[in-house]
């Protein structure tokens, strides 16, 4: 049987199974300053995305501007160094109005952020708005718990949670939940 289609050129021509993996993710990872959780989300979803051949552009951002123009914790950064990643050169920025326009997925890192979200929202967002841990089964509602003011344990147990949402996003955007 032959076929007119091109699947370089047709999506139409892809069978459904397949289809996913031609979408063009943005995903921007939300917590308070974006120095601790939200960074370490960016760095585990980014590796998933490698690790699993999403197309995606990926960023985190805070819903306030405390640490504008800062790297992450230094703690955010042993714990991410730790596990292999080099979240140095990133600088933390407050959320803005085109983010709900240039983002497909605005994730929150607890239900406050995700509750700033909604109210920030304008009429013309795009964006779809979760909670992280939403993304993993058992832990719907769940909030990635702040390390900021505690000890530098916190910061491993942020990044086992972020890195468990990281699989459940990137399941979700497959469409394999």
């Amino acid at each position: 049987m032959s076929s007119n289609c091109d699947a370089a050129v047709s999506p139409a021509c892809i069978p459904e199974r397949n289809l996913t993996l031609l979408r063009s993710y943005a995903i921007l990872f939300v917590c308070t300053g974006n120095i601790c959780r939200s960074p370490l989300a960016e760095a585990a979803f980014r590796e998933e995305v490698i690790r699993r051949g999403l197309t995606a552009s990926v960023d985190s951002a805070g819903t306030g501007n405390w640490h504008t123009g800062e790297p992450p914790d230094p703690r955010a950064q042993a714990v991410a160094r730790r596990h292999g990643f080099e979240i140095g050169a990133y600088r933390a920025r407050q959320v803005r109005r085109e983010d709900f326009v240039t983002f497909t997925h605005l994730v929150a890192l607890d239900k406050g952020h995700l509750a700033a979200l909604r109210r920030l929202a304008p009429t013309d967002s795009i964006a779809n708005l979760s909670l992280l841990l939403d993304h993993v089964p058992g832990r719907a509602g769940q909030d990635v718990a702040d390390p900021y003011y505690g000890a530098d344990a916190g910061f491993e147990e942020t990044w086992r949670d972020v890195c468990a949402g990281a699989v459940g996003l990137a399941r979700a955007l497959l469409g394999q939940e």
